[in-house]
């Protein structure tokens, strides 16, 4: 299997970092690495943003771009969810990311628990043949360069295959139920950095990710694109009616949450996952339970 872990690669560079810029997350960093590396699945890392330039805070997150064989790019990518849980220590399946620009790859944001907190760790998966071209627009720094031979154009068009397919699939109702907890935390980070603008944004992709839990729950093969007819096809039950009235609710709340709003919002999705679809909380009472507690001590 390709995440079957070994021990850490003397390959593994590290010490560059940690010479250049001690972050609070390099215990995080490292630990994500070897687990990660550990599988030969994987040919690159590169760490990105303010840990690779050296300007991270207390709230900064680990973000990665990991080069996967083309060949090994479907069987990696069904196994990241088990590997971060299991080996890195994600509370949660990853959410596929949805903000991240297009890099020829897909992204994911776990939270994964260290020192007390929730992290957030964003991997950028990517199949090696695109790797190239991403350390040409990415800036960053490399932790892991292998050999990856010759990669066949039915290799590559495998890999480019996998990465249309998860990116087309329709999420679940649990899916989008850890939108709303990855949100939830993200937005959480804005306010605290005073970021208005991003926070406005990803305020909108909560409602967003709201009416799509309804849709998934109430309206599954509803033919009608984004916020049309709502009214027509998810207002014919009480429970219908009912997680509107929650919709409703998120909509005219402030365009700018404060925390308080935050929180309350996830109540109300957490109400309306229970009411609309209590399934998609099939194993997952446990890490909301942590996850609320890691929020409060935040």
């Amino acid at each position: 299997m390709p995440t079957a872990l070994t021990p850490a690669p003397a390959e593994l560079r590290l010490s560059e970092l940690a010479e250049a810029n001690r972050p609070a997350q390099l215990p995080l960093l490292t630990r994500i690495c070897e687990t990660l590396a550990a599988s030969p699945a994987v040919t690159h890392l590169l760490v990105r943003g303010s840990l690779a330039s050296g300007t991270a805070d207390r709230l900064s997150d680990v973000d990665f771009v990991v080069g996967v064989h083309d060949a090994r790019m479907p069987a990696f990518a069904a196994a990241l969810d088990d590997l971060m849980t299991v080996a890195a220590g994600a509370l949660l399946p990853g959410w596929r990311d949805s903000i991240v620009a297009d890099l020829g790859g897909i992204g994911f944001v776990f939270l994964v628990q260290h020192e007390g907190k929730l992290q957030q760790v964003d991997l950028y998966l990517a199949p090696a043949s695109q790797m190239l071209a991403i350390r040409r627009t990415v800036a960053g720094k490399v932790l892991l360069e292998r050999p990856t031979g010759t990669i066949t154009a039915s290799q590559a068009e495998q890999a480019r295959t996998c990465v249309a397919e998860l990116m087309r699939r329709p999420r679940s109702c649990t899916e989008l139920l850890i939108e709303h907890l990855v949100l939830a935390v993200l937005l959480h980070k804005r306010l605290q950095r005073g970021q208005r603008f991003v926070a406005y944004a990803e305020w909108h992709m909560l409602h967003t990710a709201t009416k799509d839990l309804i849709k998934a729950a109430l309206a599954p093969t509803s033919r009608f694109w984004g916020w049309y007819q709502l009214r027509e096809e998810i207002a014919l039950t009480p429970i219908g009616r009912s997680c509107l009235a929650d919709l409703d609710a998120a909509i005219t709340s402030p365009a700018i949450p404060t925390a308080a709003d935050v929180n309350a919002a996830l109540d109300r999705v957490i109400a309306l996952t229970e009411r609309a679809c209590p399934n998609a909380l099939d194993g997952l009472a446990d890490a909301i339970t942590a996850y609320r507690t890691y929020l409060e001590l935040a």
